[in-house]
């Protein structure tokens, strides 16, 4: 992904919000992706990444921009000053940014790339056939809540 950062603040079809905080960018029917969110609520012990459901306007929006498809939201989108991250890479990024734990994630980087590409291919591609679905938006817990954008 080589597009500068903060570009979609250029883009008249990504609705304004604030990006003053990381965004966490993920399909709200998946179960894996539910369990991604709950981990990132763990993890992000400063409570700032925000979780935007590929399903609302500004997440389908920002898919769109980067190129990817909201219709068929197998990517995970990871926003982080500005600058997107993709699939794996950005699930390793915010592991290494919450830190702690979420380091062990960065095992995977003894992969080669286009291996580590493989796997996040397969693994979305079969996302619902593996895990089910879940609501995202549906979990419970108010600290939870705060965090999604709708």
């Amino acid at each position: 992904m080589t597009a500068p950062p903060f570009s979609y603040r250029q883009d008249p079809q990504v609705p304004a919000f604030d990006d003053a905080a990381p965004v966490a960018v993920m399909d709200a029917d998946c179960a894996l992706c539910s369990w991604g969110a709950r981990l990132i609520h763990r993890l992000d012990h400063s409570g700032t990444v925000r979780i935007c459901p590929v399903q609302t306007p500004l997440g389908a929006a920002l898919l769109r921009h980067y190129g990817l498809r909201p219709d068929d939201p197998s990517s995970w989108l990871f926003l982080d000053a500005g600058v997107a991250h993709v699939d794996l890479e950005a699930a390793l990024h915010a592991a290494r940014r919450f830190g702690g734990w979420g380091r062990l994630a960065s095992l995977l980087r003894v992969l080669p790339r286009p291996a580590r590409g493989w796997l996040y291919r397969r693994i979305a591609r079969n996302r619902y056939a593996l895990f089910g679905r879940g609501d995202l938006c549906a979990l419970p817990d108010p600290a939870f809540q705060a965090r999604l954008m709708r």
